[in-house]
């Protein structure tokens, strides 16, 4: 079953992000930062976020950019590349990455690794690698003085200095394998993957898009440990928007209901040991919210039809079910039973907030209900 969608443009509160501490830029350092910070220089101030691998499914990437969308102006800074050794992954930036980047308005730094550490439980493998702090605080501080579109930077820095970048990527790399002695992958890879870009941005588009499909389809033969569904409809989902970018994605379960039609899709989280998923799991759920939540013309088996984001948490230690339309009292029984904590509470209502403000569903259940 293949569903396709549009995304003509975002709108969308936010409601469970976090507070975000403040450094001053004269004391930033992205290798010692939190995961996403509030800079302050002068009377600007920028919400940065960082990534630790271009690939999306790793360290809970759209949690960080996630609790930065408040913010007016908002940074995100991706590795291109991360060779791991050559026992390890190599994973590089993705054009879909870029485009949703673009989509939610966040100003993306390029950036590359240019130290890092032997891996000392595995052989040929390197870890705790270090952005060069100087080239990203230089582009904050360009950022700064920008006044066009996120879209505009994201797509300039693609065309104007990638390659450039590509090249330090390789140098550092180059000198990390020298230095610490551990083999890393072939050269050639970042070789090709600066061919494959070429000068035009449509090259790297259908470069990623080929990859991603790949992977798309890979993922619809699985069914993660932390997902429990009550059907198996996995289904792929192709969203373009006006940027011109396209996300496939795999939706966990999905349920088309009738007159009128309507297709709910579903991103499910489960936790087998705590009462809900982890915050990580949540935010990545409420990312893919935010563009579910943004669709027009859907089309499903080629007919168009009205659809609906539901996000389902659930837990084999929860007892009972919450959701929109549940009354006070059920809601506040669903809290006694399963003796949430104050902060707990409010995490919920903030999203039971968020669910209504969207237009999605929330529902929280126990694994049986």
């Amino acid at each position: 079953m293949d569903i396709k969608g549009k995304i003509t443009g975002i709108k969308y509160k936010v409601s469970t992000s976090e507070t975000l501490k403040v450094v001053d830029i004269q004391d930033f350092n992205i290798n010692e930062s939190p995961a996403y910070c509030l800079v302050k220089d002068k009377n600007n101030s920028f919400a940065v976020s960082k990534w630790v691998s271009p690939k999306r499914t790793r360290s809970y990437p759209y949690e960080r950019v996630y609790n930065t969308l408040n913010s007016s102006k908002k940074i995100t800074v991706i590795p291109i590349v991360i060779d791991e050794g050559a026992r390890g992954d190599r994973d590089f930036l993705q054009w879909d990455t870029v485009s949703l980047m673009s989509l939610l308005d966040v100003f993306v730094i390029f950036s590359y690794y240019e130290k890092a550490e032997i891996n000392p439980r595995f052989e040929n493998k390197i870890t705790n690698q270090l952005f060069d702090n100087k080239f990203v605080i230089s582009k904050i501080k360009e950022i700064e003085q920008y006044h066009s579109s996120a879209l505009h930077w994201n797509l300039n820095e693609l065309k104007n200095n990638l390659h450039d970048i590509i090249d330090k990527a390789k140098t550092c790399y180059s000198k990390m394998e020298k230095d610490l002695g551990v083999k890393l992958h072939s050269f050639n890879g970042l070789d090709n993957f600066k061919e494959k870009i070429g000068k035009e941005v449509e090259t790297f588009m259908q470069f990623s898009r080929e990859k991603a499909e790949k992977a798309q389809a890979r993922e619809m033969l699985t069914t993660q440990p932390k997902e429990s569904l009550s059907t198996l409809t996995k289904s792929k989902i192709t969203i373009t928007n006006y940027l011109g970018g396209q996300y496939f994605f795999t939706v966990d379960e999905i349920m088309f209901l009738q007159n009128p039609d309507i297709l709910f899709l579903i991103e499910s989280k489960h936790s087998k040991n705590s009462l809900f998923p982890s915050v990580g799991d949540i935010k990545d759920g409420l990312l893919k919210m935010i563009l579910y939540s943004n669709l027009c013309e859907v089309e499903f088996n080629g007919k168009i039809v009205d659809s609906m984001g539901v996000l389902q948490l659930t837990s084999d230690k929860l007892i009972g079910i919450l959701g929109g339309g549940i009354s006070p009292k059920t809601q506040q029984k669903f809290y006694i039973d399963n003796k949430l904590s104050k902060s707990q509470i409010d995490f919920v209502e903030n999203l039971l907030a968020e669910a209504k403000t969207n237009n999605f569903v929330l529902e929280i259940r126990g694994k049986l209900c």
